[in-house]
């Protein structure tokens, strides 16, 4: 991630616009060109906006967003891969070369794009075993030997978590199986498995992935760099598993997936505050910031993407002082990092100094923070006796 502001390349770009997601019109559309003097007030509206839905969140038990702008800069580099694996399956040895070889490209990637090596590598769904043809069980691969000792020794080889997709064996005599996301660590360790939820049914059927288990918990695992969640493609059709890695506190979640949509995951990460990085079989691979806006994508003939994100940020709305980012810059140079977009009137921010957070540089030029601007407008709205305040 440069310090350079990047132009905005989401197909869902409305989704961070904070009208947008409560279902109501866009500012910008209905509101008329009002001139300079407005824009205040168009910005307060904005921010009343998103503060109301806070608010409802709140009310209905949903978790608290939460800002990471006071943590010194946590840079992680993540690689996805886009990968179909509509084909003929060449055995698990091969596969296992396959996917290591995918690895290693992502690895490759990272110390020619950052001078060093990939922090974590996400795969995309059933990369291990490929769909399942009729039994699910048929098809699942047990934990312990070629998988693990495959992925262990490629986690040692360039120090990254790794995030392995694939139908699981969880045992041959009651014949189970699960479709996961088994997360290796930095050492070669198991740090945990997570067991997607929502599995796919198909069109006239009442088979779960070809008689696969679905999963009943919704795990985060710590990592050195921060806090991981797993969901799974079907996954993002329920708010369920979502929420419950916001309320346990998830600032990245990778999402292994056959589907290449972007709308619904820019939507996640933007309710929740969290990053989510997409690994599909088709169309494109993706990373989604807090803004709801994608941060960096490949697309065909591209199969593997590597991106350096920060998960200490901050979310600021437009200012005058803020001038669209431009005042930072002024002040801090390449020492401050940040995507600012104009058309939603906010942007994400993060420090590229070890020794300043970049809560300090924001507060330094006189501007706050969403959170902050929401606490100060609610008390407002409860003094005058607005309803939901």
């Amino acid at each position: 991630m440069s310090s350079q502001t990047r132009l905005d390349v989401s197909p869902a770009g409305a989704v961070g616009n904070p009208a947008a997601r409560m279902g109501l019109p866009s500012l910008r559309t209905h509101l008329p060109a009002l001139g300079p003097r407005f824009r205040n007030a168009t910005a307060t509206i904005a921010l009343a906006i998103l503060l109301a839905q806070s608010v409802q969140a709140a009310a209905a038990g949903e978790p608290k967003l939460a800002s990471t702008s006071n943590q010194h800069p946590r840079k992680v580099i993540v690689g996805t891969a886009m990968q179909a694996f509509w084909v003929e399956y060449p055995g698990l040895e091969k596969r296992l070369e396959e996917l290591g070889a995918i690895v290693d490209r992502m690895s490759e990637e990272s110390k020619k794009k950052y001078g060093r090596d990939l922090d974590l590598a996400v795969l995309p769904e059933t990369a291990v075993t490929g769909e399942a043809t009729g039994n699910a069980v048929d098809s699942a691969v047990p934990l312990e030997g070629p998988l693990k000792d495959a992925f262990a020794r490629k986690a040692r080889e360039h120090h990254c978590y790794i995030v392995v997709p694939t139908y699981l064996l969880e045992t041959q005599r009651k014949k189970i199986s699960s479709n996961v996301g088994i997360l290796i660590g930095r050492s070669g360790e198991v740090v945990g498995i997570y067991r997607k939820l929502h599995l796919a049914v198909p069109a006239g059927s009442d088979s779960m992935e070809g008689g696969s288990t679905p999963g009943k918990e919704v795990p985060v695992f710590t990592c050195d760099f921060g806090k991981l969640g797993i969901q799974i493609c079907f996954d993002m059709e329920y708010d369920y598993g979502w929420d419950e890695l916001a309320r346990k506190g998830a600032e990245l979640v990778a999402w292994p997936t056959q589907s290449p949509q972007t709308a619904q995951p820019a939507f996640r990460a933007m309710r929740h505050r969290y990053y989510v990085v997409s690994s599909t079989w088709r169309n494109n691979a993706s990373i989604f910031e807090p803004t709801g806006r994608i941060a960096a994508q490949i697309k065909p003939p591209v199969e593997v993407l590597v991106d350096e994100i920060d998960l200490s940020y901050a979310l600021v709305p437009w200012s005058r002082e803020l001038k669209n980012g431009e005042a930072l810059r002024e002040k801090y140079g390449d020492k401050v990092g940040f995507h600012y977009y104009e058309d939603e009137d906010r942007g994400i921010f993060w420090s590229n100094d070890p020794s300043v957070t970049v809560g300090q540089m924001i507060r330094s030029i006189g501007v706050t923070e969403e959170e902050e601007e929401f606490l100060r407008i609610d008390k407002l709205f409860q003094k005058a006796g607005v309803p939901g305040s």
